[in-house]
């Protein structure tokens, strides 16, 4: 499966597969995933102030696998066929076998992603995370976490997949940054490995 390797200039290492997943399998996940999972917004802490999230959520994954951010504590509901359908094509790509996912959906271009590092304890060391996209075309930004001139910024379109690993969240933050252009909704699925 070709891919784009590796988008960071250094201290990183991710893989960019911008099409893993067919435009007609992509439709048909996109369908599957608004209409299947229980979505919610929920309240998030950020520097001791409490918000709602840009966009809705959901935690599924194996059994016991809790995740924990912001302030949130995530009990996993059960995968559903679509969601073991899409880890099952990832796994295929990746070096290792993901437990759980957070799925978040972005109802239009207001919807958004603040700066951040995906490096909770509970993630291990280096983390890996398998990110795929269906729906709208969003950007997807990475900064240096010591020079936030340093940068980086790719496309994430319907059915691609994007695998983050290594040093990557030690040193990289990134981002998902509203839009002023109509953008219709995305579905993104980070898939990850709960120690």
């Amino acid at each position: 499966m070709e891919s784009l390797y590796n988008i960071l200039p250094k201290d990183g290492d991710v893989n960019f597969f911008p099409h893993l997943f067919t435009e007609e399998e992509s439709d048909v996940y996109l369908n599957d995933l608004q209409h299947e999972i229980e979505w919610k917004q929920e309240p998030i802490t950020i520097y001791g102030r409490t918000v709602m999230q840009p966009r809705l959520t959901a935690w599924h994954g194996d059994s016991g696998k809790i995740y924990a951010y912001s302030g949130i504590t995530m009990q996993p509901r059960a995968w559903t066929p679509a969601l073991l359908k899409i880890k099952q094509r990832i796994e295929t790509v990746s070096p290792v076998v993901f437990n759980s996912a957070l799925l978040n959906l972005y109802r239009d271009q207001h919807d958004s992603m603040g700066w951040h590092r995906d490096n909770e304890k509970e993630l291990g060391i280096n983390p890996v995370i398998g990110s795929v996209s269906f729906g709208a075309t969003r950007t997807f930004q990475f900064r240096y976490y010591t020079d936030k001139s340093l940068k980086r910024s790719l496309e994430l379109a319907h059915g691609s997949f994007l695998l983050m690993q290594g040093k990557t969240q030690h040193h990289w933050e990134h981002s998902l940054p509203k839009r002023s252009a109509a953008k219709g909704v995305r579905v993104n699925i980070t898939f990850r490995v709960i120690k």
